[in-house]
């Protein structure tokens, strides 16, 4: 497998720390923040390739978030969180340019398996706009 970055963004302190141990033991270079400022504020500085977001958190949630990421880094790919009542949120995220939103508790190899796909759609995406803009260039 690839390797790529991965943020992961949820105010639950213990799940982020064990997903991002978790992430790393496989291979993959992963941090973890608690926050949407702090995600933000990150990302400011660092590239990361795919961001699994909570949607629901203290201060700014992850739909706020997820607006200002794709704002920000339009081709960051993001996978929201939901819990059980907030699928309505993960459909929203959809809206809002998330590449899936995926129902807690989830496994890690669950959690992989949709990162990479979002990882190999940014890779897809990155060569069609690379391709665009050779075709604009040509005489």
């Amino acid at each position: 497998m690839e390797r790529f970055r991965v943020l992961i963004v949820d105010d639950e302190v213990d799940f982020t720390e064990t997903i991002v141990k978790r992430l790393k033991g496989r291979g993959l270079d992963a941090d973890g923040v608690n926050s949407g400022e702090e995600a933000l504020r990150v990302m400011e500085t660092e590239e990361y390739d795919v961001v699994v977001l909570d949607v629901k958190m203290p201060g700014l949630d992850g739909i706020e978030t997820l607006r200002e990421i794709k704002k920000r880094k339009p081709y960051t790919e993001v996978i929201m969180l939901t819990g059980h009542g907030s699928v309505e949120s993960g459909i929203k995220g959809l809206q809002l340019g998330a590449y899936n939103y995926i129902m807690k508790p989830v496994t890690l190899d669950e959690l992989m398996e949709h990162m990479t796909q979002a990882y190999e759609r940014r890779i897809i995406e990155a060569q069609r706009r690379e391709d665009v803009k050779r075709s604009e260039q040509r005489p």
